[in-house]
């Protein structure tokens, strides 16, 4: 039987396809794997306390209701939480383009650090990998197609820095410990239902805009100015975060679904929904 060079052309493509997929892949969780493990190796020894509501006596009213209503008495300090996340991803390129994506994430709370990698479903068979981070003291922002080919590079400037550790506080909501006194978080009223967080590290420095509800917990969070690359250009903007669905995990209160976006002066540009698929944590002794 004879197979025609059509016949044959496809199956090379899909055999190399597939060999590249491959490829991609092992590179890019062998990469992770380094990744994670200089996180860990950068990590504090030192232990933060447990939650005592007493000692929050100081704090704006709205951000003591969200240790009411997030923590119980007692509750030991996160050291690390490694999330899973899947949603999707709009991409910038001027259309209405969302991506289905899966992510994985390691944090380590004291020195504030953390780790994500995602893979994007840009097409049928097709893969971006995008790497986002912090550690010590240095922004990580990197995509690959197929874990092979480079097509963004953000990090290691001091703009890049400042924005994954707004990224770290904002997200706090998934370790609630960490925004509690002593854990390098400081905290000014704004009004009755909202106040502001500042977080130094080093040389970098950053303040988020909390709301809280009715019941206490939060709905969002604000930076008056992260910095967004637009034309290879580094553009301070608005950003925001929400989040929802709030439940009981590893013995504290947290949002299972969460919203991001840029606000523009033609309003909000979303460009991450995802919702928590898993979460586990190593507490302080």
């Amino acid at each position: 039987m004879w197979v025609n060079s059509a016949a044959i052309a496809l199956i090379v493509l899909v055999v190399c396809s597939g060999a590249a997929l491959g490829i991609g892949k092992l590179h890019w969780e062998s990469d992770s794997q380094e990744f994670d493990r200089r996180l860990i190796d950068d990590r504090s020894q030192d232990a933060a306390p447990p939650y005592v509501h007493e000692d929050t006596h100081a704090l704006p009213d709205p951000v003591r209701r969200y240790f009411r209503a997030v923590l119980k008495e007692g509750q030991p300090a996160v050291a690390t939480a490694r999330l899973s996340h899947s949603g999707y991803f709009h991409l910038d390129d001027g259309r209405d383009h969302w991506k289905r994506f899966t992510s994985t994430q390691l944090i380590v709370t004291r020195r504030p650090g953390f780790h994500w990698t995602a893979r994007i479903a840009m097409a049928p068979g097709l893969y971006a990998y995008v790497r986002d981070g912090y550690i010590a003291e240095k922004g990580i922002l990197h995509a690959k197609l197929l874990g092979l080919l480079t097509i963004a590079d953000l990090g290691n400037t001091p703009e890049i820095a400042q924005g994954e550790l707004m990224r770290f506080l904002a997200e706090a909501v998934w370790y609630p410990t960490l925004l509690l006194p002593g854990n390098g978080v400081h905290w000014l009223p704004i009004d009755g239902s909202s106040a502001t967080a500042t977080l130094d590290d080093g040389a970098n420095k950053v303040a988020l805009d909390f709301r809280f509800d009715d019941e206490g917990l939060i709905t969002s969070v604000e930076a008056q100015a992260r910095f967004r690359s637009v034309d290879g250009k580094f553009v301070p903007t608005r950003w925001q975060g929400k989040f929802s669905d709030y439940a009981w995990r590893g013995g504290m209160r947290i949002p299972l679904e969460g919203e991001v976006a840029w606000l523009l002066a033609d309003g909000p540009h979303p460009y991450w929904r995802g919702r928590l698929t898993s979460v586990s944590y190593e507490l302080a002794e």
